[in-house]
Parts: structure tokens; sequence; C-alpha cells
């Protein structure tokens, strides 16, 4: 049996590894300790006490480590160091979002102290600034969350009333109830040099100016869709944050946000006034989809039209605001939603069911999977929607989605690509069709015919099945087009030929265990 000296120095991974066995067996904290007290009444841990455990700040003796390695069956050595497995100390997900977590351990590394510290030098060391640091809390709470905030819900109900459509008139009437006085300004959008050197159009189409002012575009007034998301995101500042001081600015271009503040966007040190600017940003833009498409009147419009994007036509709001709600309001929570700009820049991303981001980053990287819809499109000028069943390999096996894109201009006259889609295997494998087989099927259909292939007509009957449960319409219009193989670089193309010359595989021994490797020999 190891002492408690031993034990400690041994022990970096025991508190996750409780925590884990804890909640892949669904007990609470209460549980455990009551299953320890049913094996040894004197040497059992309190709850308080398997709190501390699991949170890395106390160490469990011998007596009380084999009294819970009894409840969970393990060996006490299951527990140490040397035992460690990437399974055993990988977050469990919870069953909000789709994303998978690290596991933070050591645990003495990832205190506050050490990531306060280690945080600004890695962001300055990526080039990362405070700013994409903060939309990337956000868009994480979001994922987690799955985009479900009822709060905000509440709070734009309360103001519209479940009124929908909303037209302008009725929040220009919400705007003068909230005593905000509207003046409208000429601003022409012009051409910048994002922080990537691309060139765009950028100007601002509104902003809101303390105590009560609100300046509007002069452009605003020919396109009513885009008034009324303004009108209603500056109705939602005020009725969340009681007109404040923070000034806040909605832009028309390809930044990665909307709205700019008035801290420096460059500054690789994270900003506590610009992480606090960027979350009200999110809540604003939030509370103006909840107010122009209350969850449950617009979930049934999207019930009776199959999920269409066409529907904001009949609600004179624009299909971003459509495309993003319908991740909020729709019963099947595995949805994702990217808005691309060329040439291949991610503005705004939504994967609440996980899957990887098309560039393997937030912008464009040398070896881009070119199939995913979202990237073709941004290379087309069609005017029509793009349906796509896609399969591609994860951590977690073959996945097949669906997707429909479209091709928009912003306010400034900047291209841009808007992408809603899901992840079918969940719906597949609740009819019992075993979706990993059936996706391992398409893939290798697909790669059989060179990355492209007609669904074979045993997948396409359970695509059809599952479209039809949904009641989402593109999903059959995909199911009618070849599906394409996808992969989140390509570096890792299954495609024959590749979409990318073969590189050499890189020689992944480190200077350590190449030493190690001539020692040895030499021996």
């Amino acid at each position: 049996m190891k002492s408690h000296a031993s034990l400690m120095r041994q022990s970096h991974f025991l508190g996750t590894k409780i925590r884990n066995l804890r909640k892949q067996h669904h007990l609470t904290l209460e549980d455990l300790s009551a299953r320890c007290i049913k094996i040894d009444p004197e040497a059992a841990p309190s709850v308080s006490y398997i709190s501390m455990i699991e949170r890395g700040k106390r160490v469990p003796g011998k007596d009380m480590l084999t009294i819970i390695a009894a409840v969970f069956q393990k060996e006490i050595d299951w527990f140490m160091d040397d035992a460690v497995s990437e399974a055993a100390i990988t977050p469990v997900k919870s069953g909000h979002g789709g994303i998978s977590g690290m596991a933070l351990e050591p645990g003495f590394l990832f205190s506050d102290n050490i990531l306060q510290i280690a945080i600004p030098e890695m962001l300055a060391q990526t080039g990362t600034t405070g700013r994409q640091f903060a939309h990337l809390l956000i868009r994480a709470h979001q994922e987690h969350h799955r985009n479900h905030f009822p709060d905000l819900e509440r709070a734009a109900e309360d103001i519209g009333l479940k009124r929908m459509p909303l037209h302008v008139d009725d929040l220009m009437a919400i705007v003068g109830k909230l005593g905000l006085t509207i003046k409208w300004f000429t601003r022409t959008p012009k051409e910048v040099l994002d922080e990537t050197g691309a060139r765009s159009k950028s100007t601002v189409r509104s902003f809101f100016d303390p105590p009560g002012t609100l300046y509007l575009n002069e452009l605003l007034k020919a396109e009513p869709a885009r008034l009324k998301y303004d009108l209603a995101l500056h109705i939602g500042h005020c009725t969340l944050h009681n007109k404040d001081g923070l000034k806040s600015v909605l832009l028309a271009g390809r930044n990665q946000s909307n709205t700019g503040s008035t801290n420096s966007a460059k500054s690789f040190q994270p900003d506590a006034q610009d992480i606090l600017g960027a979350w009200r940003d999110f809540e604003c833009s939030f509370f103006a989809g909840a107010l122009l498409c209350p969850r449950i009147p617009f979930r049934q419009l999207l019930e009776r039209n199959s999920y269409e994007v066409s529907v904001h036509r009949q609600l004179d709001v624009s299909p971003s605001v459509v495309m993003r709600r319908m991740t909020a309001v729709s019963s099947y929570p595995h949805w994702h939603y990217f808005d691309a700009y060329p040439p291949g820049t991610l503005k705004a991303v939504y994967r609440g069911n996980g899957i990887p981001l098309p560039w393997g980053n937030m912008r464009l990287v040398e070896d881009p999977c070119q199939n995913w819809s979202v990237f073709r499109m941004i290379n087309n000028d069609s005017a029509d929607s793009s349906a796509q069943i896609s399969v591609l390999e994860t951590s977690n096996g073959p996945r097949i989605y669906c997707c429909e894109s479209v091709n928009v201009e912003d306010m400034a006259g900047n291209p841009h690509v808007l992408c809603a889609g899901i992840d079918l295997n969940p719906v597949l494998d609740t009819q019992g069709r075993a979706a990993s087989e059936l996706a391992a099927s398409l893939k290798e259909a697909c790669v059989r015919g060179g990355g492209n292939a007609d669904i074979p007509t045993s997948i396409r009957k359970n695509l059809l099945s599952a479209a039809r449960i949904l009641n989402i319409g593109w999903i059959e219009r995909g199911i009618s087009n070849p599906a394409r193989v996808i992969c989140s670089r390509g570096s890792v193309c299954p495609r024959t030929p590749a979409c990318y010359p073969a590189v050499e595989s890189p020689d992944t021994l480190t200077v350590m265990e190449k030493m190690q490797q001539a020692i040895r020999q030499e021996c």
C-alpha cells in the first residue's frame, strides 16, 4: 500500500478521474458519499470532502481511497498518474453542447493565477487579439448551452409580446416608448484593409449614443429587413443594459464582429471591458433575433414551411436572422451555422453539433478542403441555395451532415455565404439505423467515386426517412444531389487522388526520443 506522501506525488489526475467516474455512473456528490458510508461509515468522505478531492484541493488517504476504489470496482493503482489514459481524464460532456473539451490537468498548472499569466502570453505568441479571444469564449459558452438562453427569450417576449411579424412602425413605436431620439446620418461604404490584409468595404450601420440617441445610416431606409434588425438590436441594448454608457456600434463588413468597441482590436492583452462589450454584443444580437422571430410562433412557421430559409421573405427579415434562429428554436439540437467571407474568413460560427471548422481555423489555411458547401458557394455567384449531404471523419467516427447554403451581400456590398446545417447521425441512431455504419458505407462510396457519389438506394431510404421525421425540406433536396466526402484539412483528405499533392510524412519523433533510440541501439 502506498504511503500518503507517495499518493500526493502520484495523484495529479486523481480528482479528475473520480469526478469523471462519478459522472459516467450518473452519481451526485451525495450519492457517492452515501455509497462510501455504506462500505465504511468511519473512513468515508463527506460530500464537501469529495468535492475538494475532485477539485484537487485535497488528496485522500489510503483508507479513504480504498473505499472510493471499491465503489467503482477499481484497483487503487488505476487512480495514480502512471495509469493515466486520455479517456480517464477527458471531461465528461454534459447534455449541452456537442463540442468536446480538453482535460485541464494537472490541475495545479491550470489554476487561475497561472492562466492569468499564460493566456496573454499565448495570445501574443499566436497573434490572437484580445477581442478575438473574447469572441472565442462567447462562442464556447453559446455552443455549450446550444443556443438556449431563456432569460433573453423572455426579455424579448416582454417587449414584443410574441408578435410576428413586427413591422418597422412597430419597432419605431417601441423605440419611442423607450424614450429614444432617432437621428439619421449619411455614410457610404469605404474600402478598408482587415487584419489579414484582405480588402473589403465597410461602413457604420448604426450606433447608440447615451443617454438616449440612436443614430441610423440613411442607407437603412431602403433596406427594411436590416433596419428592423438594427432597431431590434439597440432596443435590446436599452432593455438589457439600461442604456448605460457603453457605446454599441453596428458595422457592415467582414469583421469577425458586427460591432465595434471603444478599445483597440489590435491588443493581444485580454481586456475585461472588451470581453464585457463582446458579451453584450452577443446578448443584443440574440435578443434582436428573439424579438423579430419569437420562439413559439417562429417554430410553428418553420414547421409549416419545412424549415425553408425563404420564410425570411414572409417576415421581412434577413436570411441570416432566420438561419441563426433555426439553431435556437428547433427541437432538434444538433445544428451548425457559418457566415463566411471570401477568400476564407469565418465571421460567425456556431457548432452545437461539434462539427470541425471548414478551414480548420477561423481564417483560410493553406490546405482547406474545397468540398464543403460553404467553400464551394464562396466561389459560385449563383443566388440559388445549395443543399448538400456530406460525410466527414471525426474523432467519434464518420458522420453524415446536411446543410443549406445561400449567397448574400452585406450592406456594404461585400458578398458572403450563410450556411445552416445539421448532424444526421443522432436522428438515424434514434431510428435504430446504426448511423456510424451508414456513414462509413457512404464515405466508402464517395471515396470510390473520387470524392463524390450518388447516394446508394439503401442509405437514401434511411436519409429520406430522417428528413421527414425532422420535417426539413432541404435535406430531401440534398439527398437528390451527389454526396461529398469532406475533411477538416486537406492534409487528411481521404480522396483518391487527394485534393492536394501528397507530402512526406513528418518525423514525429522528438529530439529526446531520437537520443533514447540511438542509446538503445548502441547498447
